[in-house]
């Protein structure tokens, strides 16, 4: 396998940015609905996001370890992503997160999808 720093990674690729939660077991629906319309509701808000994708762990493998929910923001480039993270929206959807209280733990991964 051979794997590639960024730096070399062609400027105008696209970059997929995968957010997965933990959610605290008392969350509720009502805010987890909330939370993933304050994240799809960014599409609109920070340009060059191409498009949003979000579902829940469906796998019989068992190995999500209490990691639930996915959340797959596809940008333009690499500089749509940079101007993303700090964004004042983004900013504000992460103080949503704070003042619900109900994220126990995420991960991220940005990546460019390798050429087939």
């Amino acid at each position: 396998m051979v794997l590639f720093s960024t730096s070399f990674m062609a400027k105008n690729e696209q970059v997929r940015h995968v957010v997965v939660f933990k959610f605290k077991p008392s969350a509720t629906p009502a805010q987890i609905t909330q939370v993933t319309q304050a994240l799809a509701d960014l599409k609109n808000k920070i340009p060059g996001i191409v498009s949003f994708e979000h579902g829940v762990n469906n796998s019989p493998e068992n190995k999500n370890l209490g990691f639930t929910h996915v959340f797959l923001l596809t940008f333009k480039d690499a500089a749509a992503r940079d101007t993303y993270l700090p964004h004042p929206e983004h900013k504000k959807f992460g103080q949503l997160l704070g003042q619900l209280g109900v994220m126990e733990d995420v991960f991220v991964v940005d990546y460019s999808p390798a050429a087939k």
